[in-house]
């Protein structure tokens, strides 16, 4: 196994995932405050992490503040 190879990886798959994510959570936070819909408490936020071919699935938990 290459460590350089796997770093780079990794970090491109991360960077896609950080800038989809943020894309399609700020387009759903907007769209619900548009249609009066947006709670007034933070949001749950939970994302499923798996990796198919090795036994990886890990959920990470959080809050979106959006006042």
């Amino acid at each position: 196994m290459n460590e350089d190879v796997l770093n780079m990886s990794v970090r491109k798959f991360l960077k896609k995932v950080g800038v989809t994510a943020q894309r399609e959570i700020e387009q759903a936070i907007r769209d619900a405050d548009a249609a009066g819909k947006l709670p007034a408490r933070p949001l749950q936020a939970t994302v499923l992490l798996t990796l198919n071919g090795v036994d990886l699935k890990v959920t990470i938990d959080g809050d979106i503040e959006t006042v």
